[in-house]
């Protein structure tokens, strides 16, 4: 009884530790860049939670606070933050069982010019958007726009779009406009986008099976096999112990020799006769005569 609670034990924590959800951070307004004392709201989000999760940041001052340790109003899933120069940094959420989200990178300036950029990482093929825009009204300027130092165009309208973006699009962004000054620096990720691969027109050899199997299978459900085969792992495990313990404890039993004897088939049998005889007693005539006298008298 007590070996199956064990079982039931470990099974369950397993199957909890593999339900346990990704958690993403969110950034609203979703930019990376902020003018001073901005409200920002970020949130840790869950497809169907967001329990247990604590919002985390490193600044230049600071590593691994939590919201409401100094900095932000925590008012759980969000964590509002009235940013300063001294909030820029990196921000993630992190659960108590040790995963964390994915990380974003914020910068707060006290210039008058910043950069809008996506702060979450972009998908390959999408279009996106940079707006360089001064704190002080208009903010649609003219701006030069930069790529890892180097100038890419000047816009007459302060915006650019990059169409279809792909890897090559990755790097250092910056803006400038003329007589108000030049924004901090963001860095744009791009992501590779997720294709359904069409089906085979032909059969494929054995070793291409699971690389089309993994391609075509959305990550939820390879997160959901790959916990069944963890769960599956630890039961075997367990039962292997188990099955090693009552082995090893396990008492002899007794010889039955009727069962070896209830083996032996009768036409295996031989039969033959013993004859036993008596012992002769080696002995000189002389003491045979004086013990059949001794005997008489008697």
């Amino acid at each position: 009884m007590k070996e199956t609670s064990v079982l039931c034990l470990l099974f369950l924590i397993s199957l909890l530790s593999c339900t346990t959800n990704q958690a993403r951070l969110t950034v609203s307004p979703s930019y990376s860049q902020f003018f001073k004392d901005q409200s920002v709201y970020l949130s840790c989000e869950e497809d169907d939670s967001s329990a247990g999760w604590t919002l985390r940041r490193n600044t230049s001052k600071q590593q691994r606070t939590q919201c409401g340790d100094g900095w932000g109003t925590s008012a759980a899933p969000t964590c509002n933050i009235a940013v300063l120069p001294l909030d820029s940094g990196v921000y993630w959420c992190e659960s108590r069982e040790g995963p964390i989200s994915n990380m974003v990178n914020l910068t707060v300036t006290g210039g008058s010019v910043i950069l809008q950029s996506p702060v979450l990482p972009v998908m390959e093929g999408d279009d996106v958007t940079l707006l360089c825009k001064t704190k002080t009204t208009p903010s649609n300027l003219p701006a030069a726009f930069y790529k890892d130092g180097s100038l890419i165009r000047k816009q007459p309208t302060g915006h650019m779009t990059i169409q279809h973006v792909s890897r090559s699009d990755e790097g250092l962004y910056k803006c400038d406009i003329s007589g108000h000054g030049e924004s901090p620096s963001s860095w744009i990720t791009v992501t590779d986008k997720h294709t359904t691969t069409p089906p085979p027109t032909s059969t494929p050899p054995p070793g291409s099976i699971s690389i089309i199997l993994r391609q075509s299978l959305s990550p939820a459900v390879l997160s959901v096999l790959s916990c069944v085969g963890s769960v599956c792992v630890v039961v075997l495990l367990v039962l292997l112990v188990l099955l090693v313990r009552r082995c090893v404890h396990r008492k002899p039993e007794d010889f039955d020799t009727a069962v070896v004897y209830s083996a032996v088939r009768t036409e295996d049998v031989t039969y033959g006769q013993i004859a036993i005889k008596p012992k002769k007693i080696r002995g000189n005539k002389h003491d045979t005569g004086n013990s059949k006298r001794h005997h008489l008298i008697q």
